[in-house]
């Protein structure tokens, strides 16, 4: 069984959550922890070649639109990588795990707002995952506006920077978003002792402070 301990950062893109995730990391290995991190899709070589198929904005014009079962099935196929290859060793070895989005995301976006049912989702991760589940949730839920737009505008300014296309979730309407976003507040209300949402458009800093805090508690309580 895992002896480490596993952390995943949930929320909209343009939430903060890579940011905090990263500072995160940094604190805790400053206080002498061993820390790996990664994120999903993605952080394994088979990962990122997935990332970038499923959030390149060329490709539902390629392709005359992803099925969303295909799309589905792409997320678990780079989930399942990256429990080999990554999160289960890390945990092995007692490092803390920190997961940029895991199969909350999947439930939120290809559950909540493509359609699929939830019970679909939830045999595929006990399928592909094994159930493994994350020890602590961090769900940012900053308001659903400025998420957006916070996410639109970086990833325009890396389309024109870098040549990189990862819009082809933030080109979905807000009643999308809308669907997403309530499916996070049902995983947070649903599973309270796992799930720790910060739902308010505070600092960065403040979100910091907020996140060691839960963190440390949680840590010293294992």
């Amino acid at each position: 069984m895992p002896q480490g301990f596993f952390i995943t950062f949930e929320g909209l893109d343009g939430s903060g959550k890579t940011t905090q995730l990263k500072r995160l990391a940094a604190w805790l290995q400053a206080r002498g922890h061993s820390v790996v991190c990664t994120r999903q899709p993605g952080g394994t070589a088979l990962g990122d070649r997935v990332r970038s198929l499923l959030l390149d904005s060329r490709l539902d014009a390629e392709t005359g639109g992803v099925a969303p079962m295909a799309e589905l099935a792409l997320m678990f196929a780079d989930r399942a990588q990256s429990i080999e290859q990554v999160i289960l060793p890390a945990l092995a070895a007692g490092k803390i795990v920190l997961c940029d989005r895991y199969t909350d995301s999947t439930e939120a976006y290809q559950s909540g707002g493509r359609g699929i049912p939830f019970a679909t989702v939830q045999t595929m991760h006990q399928l592909i995952c094994k159930g493994l589940q994350p020890d602590l949730t961090l769900l940012l839920l900053p308001s659903l506006q400025s998420s957006l737009a916070r996410a639109r505008r970086r990833n325009d300014k890396a389309l024109h920077q870098k040549g990189a296309d990862e819009n082809r979730f933030e080109r979905e309407g807000d009643a999308f978003y809308t669907r997403v976003y309530q499916a996070y507040r049902a995983i947070a209300a649903r599973e309270p002792q796992r799930v720790a949402a910060i739902e308010d458009d505070a600092s960065i800093e403040d979100v910091q402070q907020s996140v060691r805090s839960i963190v440390a508690e949680r840590l010293g309580n294992k």
